[in-house]
């Protein structure tokens, strides 16, 4: 199997933050393309023309006095009031005569016109410079205008700007979330095998305990061998017991038969009679006097085992 790198980011995850990445980059495009830039109409100057100016003096006219004549209401006589006096003839009255008085013509004043003229000096045309409101106009309309383009491109720089940050984001933690995998699994399999090696060791264990079990079992069960199988390490003295001779002619044989159990260590733990020689004298004494010896330990596909020995023994009479 080939190494896999978990340092690095998958291939899957790299394509698709790129193909983000372009996809933005043309969108931005777009956008910017499709702005229009309003174009900057500047009017022709209108060049206005002098304005002439001419004094005309107003022509004043002096209206001639009237002679105006009062008028004199005549006096009305009061109505008599009717007295109970005697009848009187009323003297007659004068008539008023009304009072004109005559005003004093006042001299007339020649009313010719003037004619004084004022001498009207031409002026060449002047031409007037371009309206500083229009200038102003249009040096407002090109700041608001730069200064709306200029927002348009921050504002896309920071969409980039953030977009980039928000990519180096997500790749620093998709780098942290592979390390991080990387460090468990590597732990993981630590862990594993750590507890494989446990599990082996307990199953060996268990194994060589079970085998060693089984080999004490097989080792404790007895074993037969032969007398000529069996080597002593310290062979007994046999000799024909003094209250075994009564009853027994000199020169007379007697053949025991003795099975013994020999323990792994090789030392006779227990002594049965096979066969009697038929005098219970010696067979008592011959149980007692193999006691005395001991084997070298007898061994079963190399391991020691316990033996059971069939042994016989010849007595002679003295």
């Amino acid at each position: 199997m080939g190494s896999t790198s978990f340092n690095m980011p998958s291939v899957k995850l790299t394509s698709t933050v790129m193909g983000c990445v372009v996809a933005l980059h043309l969108l931005t495009a777009i956008v910017l393309v499709m702005v229009k830039t309003p174009v900057i109409t500047i009017k022709p100057l209108e060049i206005t023309p002098p304005i002439e100016i001419q004094l005309v003096s107003e022509v004043t006219t002096i209206a001639e006095p009237v002679m105006a004549v009062a008028e004199v209401e005549p006096i009305k006589a009061p109505k008599p009031q009717s007295v109970s006096v005697p009848e009187a003839k009323p003297e007659p009255k004068k008539a008023v005569q009304p009072v004109v008085r005559k005003e004093k013509p006042k001299p007339q004043v020649d009313t010719k016109p003037d004619t004084t003229t004022t001498k009207i000096v031409e002026s060449k045309p002047v031409i007037k410079q371009p309206i500083k409101s229009q200038e102003s106009d249009a040096a407002a309309q090109a700041s608001a205008l730069a200064a709306d383009n200029e927002r348009k491109i921050l504002a896309a720089q920071t969409e980039k700007a953030n977009q980039q940050t928000h990519a180096k984001a997500m790749r620093e933690a998709q780098a942290a979330a592979d390390t991080k995998a990387k460090a468990d699994r590597e732990a993981q399999a630590v862990s594993d095998a750590k507890a494989a090696q446990a599990a082996r060791a307990k199953a060996e264990a268990a194994t060589r305990e079970k085998a060693n079990q089984q080999a004490a079992a097989a080792s404790n069960t007895p074993v037969n061998f032969t007398a000529t199988n069996a080597n002593w390490a310290s062979a007994p003295s046999f000799s024909f017991p003094a209250r075994a001779r009564r009853g027994a002619r000199s020169g007379e044989t007697f053949r025991v038969v003795l099975v013994l159990q020999v323990n792994k260590q090789g030392s006779i733990d227990n002594v049965s009679l096979a066969q009697s020689s038929g005098n219970a004298a010696l067979d008592r004494d011959a149980q007692q006097q193999v006691l005395s010896g001991k084997f070298k330990p007898f061994t079963k596909n190399g391991v020691p085992v316990v033996g059971n020995v069939t042994l016989p023994i010849s007595y002679a009479a003295p």
